[in-house]
């Protein structure tokens, strides 16, 4: 039901109010095997397609042995890791530096709790695409909510009805995210994708099946 997104990952680190040496923001790095950007590409390929890049391209299996547990010939492998290579460079964009992402996060998390809309238009791309998973067993809205200015907008509704909802920044999928606690309990992980400077791809995972990770 819905909308699908990979599992969250936590990152064991929340960052620190303010910028100071043992920022564990300094610490976050970039891993582009988990990010959600690059799980989210992954996931739109085909079963062959990704097992054919994975094992190839990520573990180095040379095309005769992928060929072996694919079921298909070195030729057919190569075809498809340049299928997989393919639409990883369409979706792929410039990578903001961490402590960019850092900041915009951190402005972020501010405008939403401020119910500033204006700030929110800001900070997020014209364009951008925000995407809940519920798993059909908690609330989320079915279908990927379009352009920033509805998404400010959803948000501040959002915040406004939820008045519990308490935010704390954290390191998701190795980048700067959010989590959204209420009663002390986490309730949705919200992961971004920054390009240019402003939010492209807000992910918000409310599937408490794909949360335990962040709850246990």
């Amino acid at each position: 039901m819905g909308e699908w997104i990979p599992e969250p990952l936590p990152g064991g680190t929340e960052w620190a109010s303010s910028r100071t040496p043992s920022d564990p923001a300094d610490r976050i790095t970039l891993d582009e095997s988990i990010n959600m950007a690059f799980l989210v590409v992954l996931e739109s390929m085909t079963p062959a397609e990704r097992v054919t890049f994975v094992l190839h391209d990520v573990f180095r299996y040379p095309f005769k042995e992928v060929a072996e547990i694919v079921g298909r010939t070195p030729a057919a492998c190569r075809q498809l890791a340049t299928s997989a290579r393919r639409r990883i460079r369409a979706a792929d964009a410039p990578v903001t530096p961490t402590a960019q992402q850092v900041g915009i996060v951190r402005d972020f998390k501010q405008a939403w709790e401020a119910k500033d809309i204006g700030a929110l238009i800001g900070l997020l791309d014209p364009d951008a695409t925000s995407i809940a998973d519920g798993g059909g067993l908690v609330q989320a809205f079915l279908q990927p909510i379009e352009g920033g200015e509805t998404i400010a907008r959803f948000l501040v509704d959002l915040a406004e009805r939820a008045g519990d909802l308490e935010l704390a920044e954290s390191t998701v999928n190795g980048q700067p995210g959010l989590i959204g606690r209420q009663n002390g309990v986490t309730v949705t992980v919200f992961a971004f994708d920054i390009v240019d400077n402003r939010v492209k791809h807000l992910w918000a995972i409310r599937n408490p099946e794909k949360l335990r990770p962040w709850t246990e």
